[in-house]
């Protein structure tokens, strides 16, 4: 008898709308072949691939990739130059997977800081996936919260001062409007691959309820299947949003 696909034990009525995740490991599994880090990072795109098709074959509305963060700027300069040539060469390549499949490519973070190189092959990217309008796929680029959040701040405190907002008028609402998530869905689930058990400066005012998932699945071996048992585990959870179990049940 065949056994039951991992795909067939998820209720995709219960999907969460917004998927996160720190794709962490790449180094550490390189070094586990005998390689330099760069073989990992390498690798990791064909994980990416496998894990995008799995979310837009069951229907997650957005999916957001960790890929650059602001503090990987420091790291040594062959390993960052390698990082670029890598984006360029894998954002050139996975357009036409894109279209064929229907997804849409957004991105986060400060690109201004991406090389110009990376910024020219971004664009024609978002420009030729514009009109798909299934999963939303959002890569964090020379992202962090801190600078998120700062960057918020910064806008309001601007709005204020030219009178567009009054001080009285800032709300829950208006601070998430100035975030770089504004006008996609709630992060539901933040998946962490690697074995860290952190958030890393990423999207920490996302994760209010967002609930947090920890796996020791290094990213290059991390397949879509280990997605759908995430997602298998986050529909076991009951979310409670600071209300009680009794709450919840009754509603």
């Amino acid at each position: 008898m065949t056994q039951p696909q991992k795909i067939d034990n998820i209720d995709k009525a219960r999907l969460p709308k917004h998927i996160a995740i720190i794709m962490d490991g790449n180094g550490r599994w390189a070094q586990q072949q005998g390689k330099d880090r760069l073989f990992g990072h390498f690798h990791g795109v064909e994980s990416v691939r496998s894990v995008t098709e799995g979310a837009a074959e069951l229907g997650v509305n957005c999916l957001t990739l960790y890929a650059f963060s602001t503090e990987n700027w420091d790291r040594p300069e062959n390993e960052v130059n390698g990082l670029m040539e890598l984006l360029i060469k894998t954002i050139h390549g996975e357009v036409p997977t894109l279209n064929k499949n229907n997804i849409r490519l957004f991105t986060i973070g400060d690109t201004s800081m991406l090389p110009k190189e990376v910024r020219g092959e971004l664009q024609l990217a978002l420009d030729k996936t514009a009109q798909n309008d299934g999963l939303k796929l959002i890569l964090a680029l020379s992202y962090s919260s801190h600078w998120e959040i700062t960057a918020a701040v910064k806008n309001i405190a601007e709005e204020v001062q030219s009178g567009k907002i009054a001080i009285e008028q800032i709300s829950d609402k208006v601070v998430a409007d100035h975030m770089s998530t504004a006008g996609f869905p709630t992060l539901e689930l933040m998946i962490r691959t690697g074995g860290e058990h952190r958030v890393s400066n990423f999207l920490l005012y996302q994760l209010a309820y967002a609930e947090l998932y920890f796996t020791d699945i290094q990213w290059p071996a991390y397949r879509k299947e280990d997605l759908f048992d995430a997602i298998i585990d986050f529909q076991k959870r009951e979310r409670r949003f600071g209300k009680t179990s009794e709450q919840v049940q009754s509603r």
